[in-house]
């Protein structure tokens, strides 16, 4: 039985799966399984180091790299996202359950499992709710920044793992003390395994590729051998551990990772629990959504696809309850594993699926070959993939483009690297919305004259233009609301506190987009305060919403001047008026 199409079209909109399948072919199948040949060799040991970043067994990293995939290729509307662990939620899924119980314990294993239950929840309600704009409250710089400082802290962290010694903390001071407390008790064989296997990775990604395509191999070829790099790495390391038995010579490896499929597992749902993860989760939710919205929309806009922002929220809600139900931990979109998809040539989130099936395969059969893995392998694969997010040439351009900026920028990589993660991303969301307050409650006012010869007018201190003496013209070049109601105000006031004979002030609104309450009040204000000095207040250039606004209250009657439909009839029709009073 079909559908009516109008309910059809809901449940495409929700169900995004609905969509793509519908064009789906062998073309696409053959593109989609070769992209996730790629991601899954890829995937593997990222995922391994990732759950030891959070603290927890690195099954769980496997774990949480297979149905999450399964749920987002049903709900998200990206074609390229890989969803997954990811360096950055690892880092504060680790801090938000370190706080809560000891590394290593069931009750750690569960904290983490009902992290992401929670943050699936926090998502799936801003989703319904279509809350993604909020995210747009979080600055890009303030974002660099924090990723930024984050990169570091995780690198800093895994260095403990690069020595074989202990090291605690989670800000850069603690770790960096830690290492320094401990570096006489390093064991040279696991440096040896840790730098070399860095130095290795960082050839990997770089030069990898050219040498192979100089041999002569196809780039299809030449692209899956280096982004194999990391495998190799495990195997060799491995081998070498297990041949030469290094375990009984300090190097700390793996151990048993458990064979088989993801275990059903669910969340705790004790009260004092949530209460004491809910703040770390909501941060961990609004950080990986913007994370993995700018991936997807960059990746979308190269093959001019879209994405739906409020349904991405649904889908990483999906994929983070489908973590908790099946032994994993938060997940996001990786930036790095999405661009090595997108590369691969994925064309559907079909890929994301298959994905998981290579990472199921790999948990359903090669676990047991992991015993002997280094944890140094697994530190160097992480310091590598991270050390790309650190770029500290955000500081040099926000100096140089916005003061402000550059101090947003800077004090959340400071607190973050000397407080911890939760800290600074805190203070990168309060910062943000605090820099959105800052400027906006100070909107750029221009006082501006007619341009000689033509109807445009322009700022008096940039150009040269024709002003009249009983007449100011300010443009307002940002929306009137609560926060910068009491701006204009003074900014009138002091404009109009001179000895020139003002009988008319005109508001240019071309900018304007909104004028809230406290706005509106304060219009009326200055309207009645100008018509006290025998001055006529006017409006021009009022957009159609702004005016039906307007209409519903009572300040059009009570205005002692006019709206002008352009700032050229303003000017006109308010010289002639003074002119013909002069006559």
């Amino acid at each position: 039985m079909r559908l009516p199409t109008l309910n059809r079209k809901h449940l495409e909109r929700h169900l995004p799966i609905l969509q793509w399948s519908k064009t789906y072919d062998r073309e696409t199948l053959t593109s989609d399984m070769a992209a996730a040949v790629i991601v899954t060799i890829m995937l593997i040991p990222q995922s391994l180091a990732y759950a030891l970043l959070a603290g927890l067994p690195a099954e769980m990293g496997l774990y949480a790299s297979i149905l999450p995939l399964v749920a987002y290729a049903v709900f998200g509307t990206s074609r390229v996202l890989a969803v997954g662990p990811v360096a950055v939620v690892s880092l504060m899924t680790a801090a938000a359950v370190g706080n809560l119980a000891l590394q290593g314990t069931a009750e750690y294993v569960v904290a983490a499992i009902t992290l992401a239950f929670i943050s699936g929840l926090i998502l799936l309600v801003m989703g319904v709710f279509r809350l993604g704009f909020l995210a747009n409250f979080l600055s890009h710089p303030v974002i660099a920044g924090f990723i930024t400082a984050s990169g570091v802290l995780i690198a800093t962290s895994q260095m403990k793992h690069l020595f074989g010694i202990k090291a605690e903390g989670h800000t850069l001071p603690q770790l960096l003390g830690s290492l320094f407390e401990n570096q006489h008790l390093a064991n040279p064989i696991t440096l040896f395994i840790g730098l070399t296997t860095t130095a290795f990775l960082f050839w990997v990604r770089k030069g990898l590729k050219p040498l192979l395509l100089a041999t002569g191999m196809k780039p299809r070829l030449a692209d899956i051998m280096a982004k194999a790099g990391p495998v190799a790495a495990v195997v060799v390391t491995t081998l070498a551990t297990w041949i030469f038995g290094l375990q009984d010579k300090g190097v700390r490896i793996v151990g048993e990772v458990p064979m088989g499929l993801p275990p059903l597992t669910l969340p705790s749902f004790d009260a004092d629990l949530w209460s004491s993860l809910f703040v770390s989760a909501l941060l961990i939710s609004v950080i990986g959504f913007v994370e993995s919205v700018s991936v997807a929309q960059t990746l979308a806009a190269k093959r001019r696809q879209r994405i739906i922002p409020d349904q991405e929220l649904i889908g990483l809600g999906a994929s983070n309850i489908a973590a908790a139900i099946s032994g994993g931990y938060p997940v996001t979109g990786g930036f790095a594993r999405s661009v090595v998809n997108f590369d691969a040539g994925a064309e559907t989130p079909a890929a994301g699926a298959f994905t998981a099936v290579g990472i199921l395969l790999a948990a359903l059969l090669l676990t047991p070959l992991l015993y002997f893995l280094p944890n140094a392998t697994l530190a160097a694969t992480i310091i590598v993939a991270v050390l790309s997010l650190v770029d500290f040439s955000i500081l040099s351009k926000t100096w140089s483009y916005s003061k402000v900026d550059f101090t947003a920028v800077a004090s959340t990589i400071a607190l973050t690297l000397g407080f911890g993660v939760e800290v600074g991303v805190s203070v990168g969301v309060i910062l943000s919305i605090g820099l959105f307050l800052y400027k906006t409650s100070r909107p750029h006012v221009a006082e501006v004259g007619l341009v000689p010869g033509t109807q445009h007018f322009r700022n008096i201190n940039r150009h040269d233009v024709q002003t009249a003496p009983s007449m100011v013209t300010l443009r307002i070049d940002e929306s009137l609301y609560f926060a910068n109601a009491r701006f204009l105000e003074d900014y009138i006031y002091n404009r109009i506190a001179c000895d020139e004979p003002i009988k008319d002030v005109v508001l240019m609104c071309s900018a304007v987009n909104e004028v809230d309450m406290s706005a509106l009040e304060s219009l009326e204000a200055i309207n009645q305060r100008l018509k006290d000095l025998d001055i006529k207040l006017h409006l021009s250039e009022v957009k159609g919403p702004v005016m039906d606004r307007l209409k519903r209250s009572h300040f059009l009657d009570e205005l002692s001047g006019e709206v002008f439909l352009s700032q050229y009839d303003a000017m006109v029709r308010l010289t002639r008026s003074d002119q013909s009073e002069g006559a």
